[in-house]
């Protein structure tokens, strides 16, 4: 015979849906949340872009949201014991400091989510930091500069928020990043384009999702897939989905980083190859004797 006593702890310990205020169902955990960014990185070096995309926000973050001033002050008591200690104590100490800066410094601003796949990592970012503005920051200075300040990373895509994917959890995201946009210019009317890209997920048709991201679109807002002025930039990954507005997308080459610095390199050198055929053009004055 069956425990009915079994049977009704094993029910208690099912799990149960949970829902907002609104109604929507809110699912389980996630081993990927945002605000974030998802990076593109070359196939066996995931590990080295996850600490060469730490260094650089971490870098861009302290110029773009600085933190407390008390907390970059030098500690000259701290600095005057240390002359007093022994070698030994001296190194350990540094050595101990040499653990510490990432999350001192950077106030634990950023994560790394596993994602458990080649070539692709998630970094998740806590306020004040954006996604987006740090994102844009970055590309519009390798566009400048043609300096990269990283090795392994391919492409960079910004979202504002993350959720499971399914059609009313986006649904609700896509509101909320939306609102946040469109608030941010209000009486401004643009014209949109919805750039979706799918990678291991097959619940969700790619038609079917589109669809219900354009009807969470406040009204004044048209389509227009040959010059958009603003682009919305859904990245859908095995059961996560990440969603950001972003502008200026083609012209920062869809902040692929390694082309942008490629090109800009192959810019400089077409450049200096007309200086010298121009020099190599010009008569030489002949010398009479």
């Amino acid at each position: 015979m069956s425990d009915p006593k079994r049977k009704s702890e094993g029910g208690d310990n099912r799990r149960k849906k949970k829902y907002r205020s609104d109604g929507t169902p809110i699912w389980g955990k996630r081993h990927v949340e945002g605000p974030g960014v998802w990076v593109s990185c070359v196939k066996g070096k995931e590990k080295q872009t996850v600490g060469e995309i730490y260094e650089l926000f971490e870098s861009m973050a302290s110029e773009i949201w600085p933190m407390a001033e008390q907390e970059e002050a030098p500690d000259s008591d701290g600095e005057q014991r240390d002359t007093e200690l022994s070698l030994e104590a001296q190194i350990a100490n540094e050595l101990s400091a040499m653990q510490r800066p990432r999350a001192r410094n950077a106030g634990n601003r950023f994560t790394n989510c596993q994602t458990n796949t080649p070539c692709v990592v998630f970094i998740s970012c806590k306020p004040p930091v954006d996604p987006v503005e740090l994102v844009v920051k970055y590309i519009e200075s390798v566009e400048a500069t043609g300096i990269t300040r990283t090795r392994y990373t391919h492409r960079l895509v910004p979202v504002s928020g993350t959720c499971v994917a399914n059609l009313p959890e986006v649904q609700n995201l896509c509101k909320n990043v939306f609102k946040d946009f469109f608030d941010r210019h209000e009486g401004q009317q643009f014209k949109y384009k919805i750039e979706l890209r799918i990678r291991n997920h097959t619940t969700i048709p790619r038609s079917t999702l589109i669809e219900h991201v354009a009807q969470c679109v406040p009204e004044g807002h048209v389509v227009d897939l040959e010059n958009p002025q603003v682009f919305i930039l859904m990245e859908v990954f095995k059961s996560i989905c990440g969603v950001s507005i972003v502008q200026d997308y083609y012209r920062l080459h869809k902040f692929n980083v390694m082309g942008i610095a490629h090109g800009k390199k192959n810019s400089q050198e077409d450049s200096d190859s007309r200086v010298l055929q121009s020099n190599d053009a010009r008569p030489k004055e002949s010398i009479s004797i």
